[in-house]
């Protein structure tokens, strides 16, 4: 299933993309996407529902986030060999981790703005993992039953806040409305090996990043077991993978970054496709 959620913010309706693209209204079946949706009892559940007998909504507006009641934004870094050389860094030999707050999260085509005097953000095509299923101290050949499903991520930063500023990454990783997730969740069912996706995105129609799962240097699996060795994951926890080389941050021969007036356009192999324009500072359009 491609289940998604439309409407504006504080107002969103469950849904889900039929065989033939269009959007299937879910409101008399649950109340919304959330964590608990994500249960293997209740997507079979949905899984099984009538498809044709819901309701099409054939001009859903926003849309939203995919489910709600995310607990962790867990991150990989530098897990493409191609991305670690770009970037002047050695390739790790264990997952690099860190986290976005949930208040970086937005809708797929949600407007994202630049932080106060930013002048180096910066953009990250990623595979999300949603988590199903608790999983703690997970053995790697088990970890794919833990996922609910797979969702395009785009890991925006401001690189300036995150290698200029002294401590973690975090500062340059979770500004408001830097974690754009969507459009649907599709399910695992429907991705029969997360290690074959291609991903892409552009910046105003040009093509900056060309890659593929099947060159993460840790798999999805092993980042689920990895990283229930070290935090419990819960229903509704998401891992953004990392990210393929053509960061603006390794552009030759001088960095480009995103600026006002900027479009992102991202997308991985069936999963869907985000559009985001970028603006400068107005808090107006974080809380709007």
């Amino acid at each position: 299933m491609k289940l998604m959620r439309y409407g504006p913010k504080g107002q969103e309706k469950p849904a889900l993309i039929d065989a033939d693209n269009q959007v299937r209204d879910l409101s008399g079946q649950l109340s919304d996407i959330d964590a608990q949706t994500l249960s293997p009892a209740q997507l079979a559940r949905l899984a099984a529902l009538d498809i044709k007998t819901l309701p099409i909504i054939a001009q859903p507006g926003r849309i939203a986030p995919p489910y709600s009641g995310m607990g962790k934004f867990i991150c990989v870094g530098l897990n493409y060999a191609d991305h670690a050389a770009e970037s002047g860094l050695t390739a790790p030999a264990e997952p690099v981790l860190f986290m976005k707050p949930t208040s970086a999260v937005i809708g797929c085509n949600d407007p994202v703005v630049l932080p106060q005097g930013s002048l180096k953000g910066d953009w990250e095509v990623e595979l999300g993992v949603v988590i199903g299923t608790t999983a703690r101290y997970v053995p790697e050949a088990d970890a794919l039953r833990h996922v609910a499903g797979y969702c395009v991520v785009n890991d925006i930063s401001e690189r300036e806040y995150q290698l200029e500023r002294g401590g973690q990454w975090d500062k340059g990783k979770g500004c408001d409305t830097f974690g754009p997730i969507g459009p649907w969740l599709v399910t695992a069912d429907e991705v029969p090996d997360p290690q074959d996706l291609d991903l892409w995105l552009e910046i105003n129609g040009h093509r900056f990043q060309n890659g593929s799962t099947r060159n993460m240097l840790f798999s999805v699996a092993h980042l689920v077991s990895y990283i229930s060795r070290f935090m419990t994951l819960y229903p509704g926890d998401i891992i953004s993978t990392g990210t393929p080389a053509g960061v603006g941050l390794a552009q030759k021969p001088a960095p480009i970054y995103l600026k006002a007036g900027d479009q992102m356009r991202l997308g991985v192999s069936g999963l869907g496709e985000q559009l985001q324009a970028v603006h400068a500072w107005n808090p107006e359009l974080i809380d709007g």
